[in-house]
């Protein structure tokens, strides 16, 4: 896990990029524990950008990253993501590993642009992002773990493309697999509220997860 010497390094740091960049630059530093993924969020500054604050769970790209093999981690630099209230939001997110290469902590810096967006004719050059997909939805950050898991479920059902009650016993698999690839599994409980979702059992949904 994070070491109280590299943390403090980062806290550091982490409030000299909020205080040069001001209210609207999120920092946010996630320590990971295997063993506690519902509460990652050791050190925030400026949380209202996403409505979170310490002890708070993980994003998706969080949760995404904790099902990835560490050697195959590469920081993700200026992306964009979306609030729970629709804020654009331009986004870094750097990996640290301790001495054994193990994911040990993120450092998440998320910047609302929402209103250069808005004046983005002259300020295009302050909100110009590496990626140019524009067909691709900004990642969501959501409020806390329950909100990921609500989120993730439904890309599930948008990936089949037909609500629950039309799925064929293929159409959940391919939403229980989506769900296992993207960390919603790692979620203390989540089992229980995606079986429920589905309308399957634990002993089905596990079966479905190791499905070939």
């Amino acid at each position: 896990m994070l070491s109280d010497e590299k943390l403090n390094f980062l806290t550091q740091v982490a409030k000299a990029l909020a205080g040069q960049f001001g209210d609207n630059c999120e920092i946010v530093i996630h320590k990971i524990n295997e063993n506690n993924v519902n509460n990652t969020i050791v050190s925030i500054e400026n949380g209202h950008v996403s409505s979170r604050q310490l002890g708070d769970g993980p994003s998706q790209v969080v949760l995404e990253a904790l099902k990835k093999d560490p050697t195959d981690l590469i920081d993700h630099i200026n992306y964009l993501t979306r609030t729970h209230d629709g804020r654009i939001l331009k986004s870094s997110t750097v990996y640290f590993k301790d001495k054994s290469g193990s994911l040990d902590g993120i450092f998440a810096i998320n910047y609302d642009i929402t209103a250069l967006i808005a004046a983005e004719s002259t300020l295009k050059s302050l909100v110009a992002i590496d990626e140019q997909d524009d067909d691709k939805e900004p990642d969501y950050i959501p409020q806390d773990i329950n909100e990921l898991l609500d989120d993730l479920i439904e890309e599930s059902v948008k990936l089949v493309g037909k609500p629950v009650p039309l799925m064929t016993k293929d159409d959940k698999i391919k939403c229980i697999q989506f769900l296992n690839s993207k960390g919603a599994f790692l979620v203390t409980k989540s089992g229980d509220k995606v079986a429920g979702f589905f309308n399957i059992s634990k002993y089905t949904l596990y079966s479905y997860i190791d499905a070939k």
